[in-house]
Order: C-alpha cells, then structure tokens, then sequence
C-alpha cells in the first residue's frame, strides 16, 4: 500500500500544534526529510548555550551555517560570551547561521585576575535583528555596550545587570561611543529593566545621549549609590511623556528606600 498524501498545508498544522511537545516533534523528525525543517523551526526557535561544554557541543554538530537549524531560531541564550571569538562570526563561522534571532540574552561567569574581557565585536553581525537584548554580568566600559546598542536598529526593549561597571573615563565622566554601525538609532519603545551594584551614572548618562531620545513604556531601575539619584531622575524625567508603569529601587546598606508601583 502507497503512503497516503497529505497537502503541505496539513503537516504544517500537525507540526505547528505539537509546538510545546518536544518529545513528539522529535519522533516527526523519523517520518520522512521533509518533516524535518517543520520540526525544525520549533524545536531551534529557542537556543541556550549555557555553558563552554555546550557550545562546544553545537559547534562540533552543526559547523556549517548553510544546514544548521540556527536558522530557525528567534531566541540565543549565551552564558559563556567570554568564549565566543571573532572566528565564530566570520564568513562560515557557526554563529552567522543565527540569523533570525530577535531575542538576545548575553552573560558571562564573573570575571577572574588574568581572564580576558567578554568581546561585543562577534555579536555584530546579529544586532540587525534584534528587538530584545539582556546583557547580564556587565564587566565592561559603557561605550563599547552602547556601541552594541547603536548598532541595532530594531531594539525595542533592554535589560542590563551587574555588579561593576568600568567608567570611560578615569575621572568619572563618559566618552561617547566611537564605533557605530547604524545610522538608524534603536527606537527603544518597550521597557529597560536596569540593576547595577556599583554606580548607575555612566550607563545612564550612555542612554540620555542616544540620537533621537529614548521612548521606553516602561521603567524597572534598580541601583545601590546614592550619587546615581540625580541621573535616575534625569532617566524617568526624559522617558515620562511615554511611561506607562515605573519601578524604582534603592539600596543603601540593603535596605529598599524607594519603590514605586507600576502605574498607568
């Protein structure tokens, strides 16, 4: 007996409903190769690379950009930026066949004596897509972040935590980004979820200097200095025409000063 046919249209409905079933996308995968890219596209649409041993992992499977289902993926989680190199990001390098990814999440182990600092430079070439990034563990100074952030012109919403943060500038004031690849500023229309441990200026001061003012809904701002108030309220001050709720926090000595609900 022939196998039956079935129009393009119906394994798309059949792959698209077991969206949330691992287990049972995998076994679709056995049926024939032109289930495979259905499956696909769900079961890459979200990628963690936690750690080195699971990058590692992915660089060995799927070393070809052209055939790896990074393709299919919207969400990159990396945990181990520091080991990511400028070789990745090159012309057939694993981490071009990300080329979809709107959601980005960045992070790196807290950096140790004589370890080299996390490098922005090979995550380039994804900021033209990206319209949420989450950079976590900050260990580096604020304009080769917001150079990264300059550089994506479709980035909505932020979110940003550390516990230091290098200045520019040896005396505390804050060099404007020297390296931008867009002339198209991000909108950064959704919401900035800020929480740094050791000083809140200079980042602050990076965002209130962005081309074409930032317009962010939404405001979660979380800092320990008592100096960063006024930059704060220079913050909540310019995105106030657009606020639709505001979380503040303050932490001198472990204790929340100030906290305001989310508000419309």
């Amino acid at each position: 007996m022939s196998n039956p046919y079935l129009p393009p249209e119906i394994l798309d409905h059949i792959a698209d409903f077991l969206h949330d079933d691992p287990k049972a996308l995998k076994g679709c995968c056995l049926v024939s190769k032109s289930w495979i890219p259905r499956t696909r596209k769900h079961l890459f649409e979200e990628v963690e690379l936690r750690h080195e041993v699971h990058l590692k992992s992915w660089k060995k499977i799927f070393s070809d950009p052209s055939t790896s289902p990074a393709n299919f993926t919207s969400s990159l989680c990396i945990g181990c930026a520091r080991a990511i190199t400028a070789t990745d990001a090159e012309s057939g390098g694993w981490l071009t066949g990300f080329a979809h990814v709107a959601h980005l999440v960045m992070g790196t182990p807290g950096m140790y004596p004589g370890e080299p600092a996390i490098s922005l430079t090979p995550f380039h070439g994804l900021s033209r897509t990206i319209k949420s990034l989450h950079i976590k563990s900050i260990d580096l100074p604020p304009s080769r972040i917001f150079d990264f952030i300059l550089s994506s012109p479709l980035l909505e919403d932020l979110t940003m935590t550390g516990y230091r943060v290098w200045a520019d500038d040896g005396d505390g004031s804050v060099t404007p980004p020297t390296f931008i690849r867009s002339s198209v500023p991000p909108p950064l229309t959704g919401s900035l979820d800020l929480f740094l441990k050791a000083g809140a200026k200079p980042i602050v001061g990076q965002l209130l200097s962005i081309p074409g003012g930032i317009h962010f809904r939404g405001l979660t701002l979380t800092w320990h200095c008592g100096e960063d108030l006024s930059s704060i309220i220079g913050l909540v001050g310019e995105c106030s025409h657009t606020l639709e709720s505001l979380n503040l926090t303050c932490y001198l000595d472990g204790m929340s000063i100030w906290y305001l609900p989310p508000h419309r």
